[in-house]
C-alpha cells in the first residue's frame, strides 16, 4: 500500500514540476536604448490590452496573458511601433534603439522566432516597391517575376525553425492571395489595357438632368472619377479635381464624376442615397458632369473597382488612355493630360 501511495506521490510532483513549466502567460522584457518615453502598450486587435513601464535606462519586464494567439503591436507611441506575435508560455527578450524603432531589434527567446520572421516578411513586401511596376511587365518578365518572388516567399518562411503553426498557415494564406491578386490583376490588365475598348455605362443620372452614357462623350477624352459622399480619400481630391477641370476646361475632355452612393450606406433607402449625393455635390460646389450609378454596379465591376477613388481616363474613341489613371492631386495627371490635348 505504501509503494503505491509513493509512486502516486511520484506522478503528482512529476505533473507539478511539468506545470511550472508550462505557463499561461508570457514574460516580456528587453531594453531601448536612447529611450524617451515612460511606457510601452502592448495593442491588438480590441485596443490596449497591456502597458509596461520603462525604467529609466531603458529596460523594462513584465508578464500578460492573451485570449487569443494572434499578432500585436509592441509600441511607445504612434510613430514607434513593431508587430509582436504572442502567445501564452512565451518567453520574449526586445533590444534595440528607440530611436530605430523596428529596423534595429533584436528578438530572443522562446517564441522570438515568429516576431523576426513577421518582420522579415514585412520587410520583403516594402522591397516590392509599387506594384504597378510589376503589373506593367510583359508576360514572360511578368511570369519571371512572379516565379522569383515564391522562391524568395517560401525561402523565408523555411529560414526560420518552430514557428507556430497558425503562424505558417496565415503566412501562406497571406502570400496565397497575394500571388493570386497580383496575377488576377495581370490578367484583367491585359483585358482593360491601353487601346482596349473599354467598358460603357449607360443611363446614369445626370445632376443637370436626364441620363448620360459612356456614348454620350464620344469624341473627347473622358477622365472618370468613380467615389461615394462616404469616401474620405475621395473627398479630399475634390479642391485638385475642381483645380484640374478649370484648367482644362476649354479642351477636349469631359470630367466625369460617377457617385456610387448607395442605400446601404444611406438608411436602406436609395432614394435617400440619391438626395445624399445631390445635397453633396451642391454643399461642394462640385463642377464637372456629376453622375450617379445607382444600382448599376455594372461599370465598377467590369473595371474590378475593389477600393474608392478610381480614376479612368478614355480617349475619343471610347479605348482606354489608362485604367488606373493618376489622381488629380498627382502631378502626374498634369503631364499625361498636357501630352494628349
Amino acid at each position: 500500500m505504501k509503494k503505491i501511495s509513493l509512486a502516486l506521490f511520484t506522478i503528482l510532483l512529476i505533473a507539478s514540476c511539468s506545470n511550472e513549466h508550462s505557463k499561461d502567460y508570457i514574460s516580456l522584457s528587453g531594453k531601448l536604448e536612447n529611450n524617451k518615453d515612460s511606457i510601452i502598450s502592448i495593442t491588438g486587435r480590441k485596443g490596449v490590452l497591456k502597458t509596461i513601464a520603462i525604467n529609466k535606462d531603458g529596460s523594462f519586464k513584465d508578464s500578460l496573458k492573451v485570449e487569443k494567439v494572434d499578432i500585436y503591436t509592441f509600441q511607445t507611441s504612434n510613430t514607434k511601433r513593431t508587430p509582436l506575435y504572442l502567445k501564452n508560455g512565451f518567453d520574449i527578450t526586445i533590444t534595440g534603439d528607440a530611436d530605430n524603432f523596428m529596423t534595429s531589434f533584436e528578438y530572443s527567446g522562446k517564441g522570438a522566432s515568429n516576431s523576426k520572421f513577421i518582420i522579415a516578411q514585412l520587410n520583403k513586401s516594402k522591397s516590392l516597391g509599387n506594384p504597378a511596376t510589376i503589373l506593367a511587365l510583359e508576360k514572360n518578365a511578368f511570369e519571371a517575376k512572379m516565379s522569383t518572388l515564391k522562391k524568395e516567399y517560401d525561402s523565408i518562411l523555411f529560414s526560420y525553425k518552430d514557428l507556430d503553426s497558425s503562424l505558417v498557415d496565415m503566412a501562406k494564406n497571406q502570400n496565397k492571395q497575394m500571388f493570386s491578386y497580383f496575377h488576377k490583376t495581370y490578367e484583367n490588365n491585359q483585358l482593360m489595357g491601353k487601346g482596349k475598348p473599354s467598358p460603357k455605362f449607360e443611363g446614369y443620372v445626370d445632376i443637370k438632368g436626364g441620363k448620360k452614357s459612356l456614348d454620350s462623350f464620344k469624341g473627347k477624352y473622358v477622365y472618370i472619377d468613380v467615389w461615394a459622399t462616404w469616401c474620405g480619400p475621395c473627398i479630399r481630391e475634390i479642391p485638385s479635381l475642381k483645380s484640374i477641370e478649370k484648367e482644362f476646361h476649354n479642351k477636349n475632355i469631359e470630367f466625369v464624376s460617377i457617385s456610387t452612393d448607395e442605400s446601404r450606406r444611406s438608411g436602406g433607402s436609395w432614394e435617400a442615397a440619391e438626395k445624399k449625393w445631390r445635397d453633396f455635390v451642391k454643399e461642394k460646389q462640385m463642377t464637372g458632369v456629376q453622375l450617379w450609378s445607382g444600382q448599376d454596379f455594372s461599370f465598377q465591376q467590369a473595371y474590378q473597382i475593389a477600393g474608392i477613388p478610381r480614376f479612368i481616363l478614355i480617349d475619343p474613341n471610347g479605348n482606354i488612355v489608362d485604367a488606373n489613371a493618376p489622381r488629380p492631386s498627382d502631378p502626374r495627371l498634369k503631364t499625361l493630360l498636357n501630352s494628349l490635348l
